[in-house]
């Protein structure tokens, strides 16, 4: 099983190679009494990339903003002079801030993109707040929040989103647009929030916009991966998504590479040299994204799997199938290497955290937030038998691992929410996938992406392919996301699309497929 990979002998020093230091990752995640200052002296409008909020615990949460009055300044600094700056909070139980609950300070450092990650504490559970910052005279929109149930409290609801691949280039984010509107508690996003391909007119398909030369590039440094963070970000849509409510984050591969597994890229990159580039990318992704400091990278490597509860309704298990995973196989046929019972997706850690947090949850349902496809599909229609090597089908002991644990355990409510196909796709988990008549132990929901792959279509050269595994029970091609609602009876979920996002953000939403999966009755009956 695969392990975090060895850096070369000077890892430990590639931070402060790259200039970040410990002061400053301290100071952006809020400065206590007393600490050093910044300065107050900034641009105007520097909220331009808007504000965020995330992994919402009973006390507290992490609040963010990037300090960026020219987003797109090809050296990464989004316009921000070259010096520390304060950035004040406040968290209120009112959108007027009449009822300020908590203040507190920051400090925006160059060295992290002036992006600050305060985690407010001394909240109290199962309650909405909004959020405000301050830079110098500068006052952002306004955040609002929440905070999870207290631990093991009886919980009526769960309501939440999926959403995953926004390739901003290929359309208009219109799914974010009626994801604004929606009343959900929590945002799962799962994977590829931003894509490292040259943006040129090839693959520019999101009309009425241009983007600079600076962007006709694969992304590799640090300074790139923080312009193309700034470009999707500019995403009104997006940004009033992150405003409104608390996301839950996780990975997949084009934050990095397309297809890397752990060290190794799959372009002919030297492990030595992708670590490096793995490192930038990691921390262009912390410096974007609503997290707390336990998930600070250390060089290459970034602890992103983590767990949330909500109260006794529910336990969720952020997964990261990407920076531990074994590489592609050389032998992918049907009982080649990808069988190898060492073969890991998760890495050796990641099992057994994975594997504790099962034995001892009690909560009714147990959610797996993670990115590529759990359940077997057969990619061949015919009699023949071909797998993805980039899923768990390419991992099939691990998934055998998993499975026996959830046996194991009596996890009766198991529920994996999955991104990375640009297609909507219901399928339920058998214990046995060559034998539809097996034990069904868990329901699999994908969502399709934001914007990935332009409009798509109901139906495409897939839709065969996935429909002929007996245990897929819908699929869709159009862009769009999921919401479910979650209760101690049933789980309902609803596939939502629009129909197309190239010429412009105005494609309506509708419901393309509702389904409820029953506590204690893994599987899907559906209802539209």
């Amino acid at each position: 099983m695969n392990e975090p990979s060895q850096w070369t002998p000077n890892r430990r020093d590639f931070l402060a190679l790259a200039g970040l230091s410990a002061t400053a990752v301290a100071l952006g995640s809020g400065a206590p009494a007393g600490a050093t200052p910044g300065g107050d002296r900034v641009p105007a409008d520097p909220f331009r990339l808007g504000v965020a909020s995330g992994d919402p615990e009973p006390t507290s949460v992490v609040l963010w903003t990037r300090l960026a009055p020219d987003p797109l300044a090809e050296d990464g600094h989004g316009g921000m002079p070259a010096h520390p700056v304060d950035v004040h909070y406040e968290v209120a139980e009112d959108e007027r801030f009449a009822r300020v609950v908590r203040r507190g300070r920051a400090v925006a450092s160059p060295e992290l993109a002036h992006s600050v990650h305060p985690e407010v504490e001394g909240l109290r559970p199962g309650r909405e707040y909004f959020y405000r910052f301050r830079a110098g005279g500068e006052i952002s929109p306004v955040g609002r929040t929440r905070t999870a149930p207290a631990p093991g409290s009886g919980v009526g609801r769960l309501s939440f989103a999926m959403a995953s691949c926004q390739a901003w280039y290929h359309g208009h984010f219109t799914a974010y647009r009626h994801l604004a509107e929606e009343d959900v508690d929590l945002v799962f996003f799962l994977g590829d929030y931003v894509y490292e391909y040259a943006i040129n007119s090839g693959n520019l398909w999101r009309q009425g916009v241009s983007v600079g030369p600076a962007h006709d590039a694969t992304v590799r440094t640090l300074e790139q991966y923080r312009l193309r963070y700034a470009l999707f970000k500019t995403d009104p849509h997006l940004q009033r998504v992150h405003a409104r409510v608390p996301w839950v984050g996780t990975w997949d591969d084009h934050e990095v590479q397309n297809n890397y597994a752990d060290a190794h890229s799959q372009y002919g990159i030297s492990i030595e040299d992708f670590e490096r580039q793995r490192a930038v990318a990691y921390r262009a992704y912390y410096e974007n994204m609503p997290l707390r400091r336990s998930s600070l990278p250390d060089g290459p490597d970034m602890r992103l799997y983590r767990r949330l509860s909500w109260g006794s309704l529910a336990d969720v298990h952020v997964l990261d199938t990407r920076q531990y995973r074994d590489d592609f196989p050389t032998d992918s046929t049907a009982g080649g290497e990808h069988t190898d019972p060492g073969r890991s997706i998760l890495g050796e850690r990641q099992e057994r955290w994975l594997d504790q947090g099962l034995r001892h949850s009690r909560a009714t349902w147990n959610v797996l937030a993670q990115q590529v496809v759990l359940a077997q599909i057969d990619r061949d229609t015919g009699p023949g038998r071909t797998f993805s090597m980039d899923q768990w089908d390419g991992f099939t002991a691990n998934r055998d691992r998993l499975f026996a644990a959830v046996r194991r355990y009596g996890i009766g409510n198991l529920v994996a929410l999955t991104g990375d196909i640009h297609r909507h796709v219901a399928a339920e988990l058998k214990a046995d996938f060559d034998d539809p008549d097996s034990a069904t132990i868990g329901t699999e929901l994908v969502t399709t992406s934001v914007g990935s792959d332009g409009d798509g279509a109901p139906t495409d050269r897939y839709t065969e392919l996935w429909l002929a595994n007996p245990h897929v029970k819908f699929y869709d091609g159009r862009r769009g996301y999921v919401l479910g609602t979650m209760t101690p009876e049933r789980l309902t979920s609803e596939f939502k699309i629009v129909d197309y996002v190239q010429r412009d953000d105005a494609a309506p939403v509708s419901t393309v497929a509702r389904f409820v999966t029953e506590a204690g009755r893994p599987g899907l009956k559906r209802e539209a």
